[in-house]
């Protein structure tokens, strides 16, 4: 696995421990550096807490839904892209959809997230 597929396959731990507080911590931990930040269309946050927030407040807006890479992960000089849905363990629709662009750190671990949101439901 290459380190832009390690790295994104932490992404996807922190963002699936959504619904288990005391994993969020974990798992974000290991997949952002300390400083890290997450943007998207609709969240501008940096930091543990930041990050672990956003993730916490998806989970409670979708509950028993889970992310799921789409495609593979395309990366080179520590700036990786990846494709993802949010998939319905009930009835595997997928409402929201999306790809993000990480930049990494030295040690792997995420320094940036720039979210772009292709699919959202209606208002």
């Amino acid at each position: 696995m290459s380190v832009y597929e390690t790295a994104v396959a932490r992404y996807f731990e922190a963002w699936n421990a959504a619904g288990r507080p005391g994993e969020i911590a974990e798992a974000v931990a290991a997949a952002w550096t300390e400083g890290g930040s997450y943007t998207d269309p609709l969240a501008d946050v940096s930091g543990h807490d930041g990050i672990a927030a956003v993730i916490a407040a998806a989970g409670e807006q979708f509950p028993g839904f889970e992310f799921r890479q789409t495609g593979g992960v395309d990366g080179h000089h520590g700036i990786a892209r990846f494709g993802w849905e949010l998939v319905s363990s009930a009835d595997g629709s997928a409402p929201v959809a999306g790809f993000d662009v990480i930049a990494l750190a030295d040690d792997g671990r995420i320094r940036t997230v720039h979210g772009f949101l292709d699919r959202v439901p209606a208002a």
